[in-house]
């Protein structure tokens, strides 16, 4: 036969709703949520922008040709039209196109101005080259281009790419360690609220552990709030950050490749990462178990100090 118990549903033996001591955590807890979210965001930001850098910087090699119109020294033909034929006869690269007079004289403006044409020097004809293989080995093409017309410079952007890519790892570990600090705070606040309430429940805790309450018992109390509260902090928090998020989608769209996207609403939505769609709805559940085991360790360490 099922025994009946006479104990009301959601029945609060130990007072905690009436005690009051954690009614700031879900606050705390939210603002904890909101900046975790804000993390997770630069983490997947920084990784985006690293990739993007890759796939674009990394596979695009400028080649400047010194007197362009000079006669090459083989096959005849000038100078950079030889440069061009070894180019785009060369494995590996997709495209190899000579920047026109009007792209020249827009890519010298911020430094020379409209005086470009008063240059006592003449200037190199620069060809962009798109590489269909990132990882090609440049080394033979540039001994290539430099028989073939003597003071051609070759430029991969490594370097540039490089330090690019040290930035993108840089901000993703600061990422990394504000999410570790957000999470040893909310742990933190949750330890100290849970301390408050066991202080202002003291004499209803000693009762209830003399009438035979095991330790267990009285710390799942404690913890099955804890885990409410701030479950339900965090369910706030990252409501509270997905305005945020996608308004710094749309403003990072021109830098990832994704400008189309950030022209309307829905497209803002479509361009935030998956990852940070997956981490909204997991920072509760996280929250909830630094509730429940900040709570129910700080309750059984505090329990095993009683006379």
């Amino acid at each position: 036969m099922r025994a009946i118990s006479l104990r009301p549903a959601g029945f609060d033996e130990l007072g905690l709703r009436r005690a009051g001591a954690d009614s700031i955590l879900p606050y705390l807890v939210a603002a904890m949520a909101f900046l975790a979210a804000l993390a997770v965001a630069g983490w997947v930001g920084a990784a985006s922008l690293a990739q993007h850098w890759q796939q674009g910087a990394g596979a695009v090699l400028t080649v400047q040709v010194p007197d362009p119109g000079g006669d090459a020294t083989q096959h005849g033909g000038t100078r950079v039209g030889r440069v061009l034929t070894l180019l785009r006869g060369t494995p590996g690269i997709a495209e190899a196109r000579e920047l026109s007079q009007g792209e020249l004289d827009q890519l010298l403006r911020p430094w020379l101005g409209a005086g470009r044409d008063r240059l006592a020097i003449p200037l190199p004809a620069v060809i962009t080259v798109r590489l269909a293989d990132p990882g090609l080995d440049l080394a033979p093409v540039a001994t290539r281009l430099e028989a073939a017309a003597p003071g051609t410079l070759t430029e991969s952007h490594e370097v540039w790419l490089h330090r690019l890519t040290v930035l993108a790892r840089s901000l993703q570990a600061c990422a990394g360690l504000a999410l570790l600090l957000v999470g040893t705070v909310a742990a933190a606040v949750i330890a100290v609220a849970t301390r408050a309430g066991l202080a202002a429940r003291r004499e209803a805790i000693e009762i209830v552990h003399g009438l035979g309450a095991t330790d267990g018992y009285i710390a799942a109390r404690f913890a099955a709030r804890a885990t409410l509260l701030a479950a339900s902090g965090a369910m706030a928090g990252a409501v509270l950050a997905l305005p945020v998020l996608l308004t710094l989608a749309g403003m990072t769209a021109p830098f990832t490749g994704l400008q189309a996207l950030a022209q309307t609403p829905a497209g803002i939505l479509a361009g935030l990462p998956a990852t940070v769609w997956l981490a909204l709805p997991v920072l509760p559940f996280v929250a909830a178990f630094i509730g429940f085991a900040t709570a129910h360790g700080t309750v059984r360490r505090w329990l095993r100090r009683l006379p």
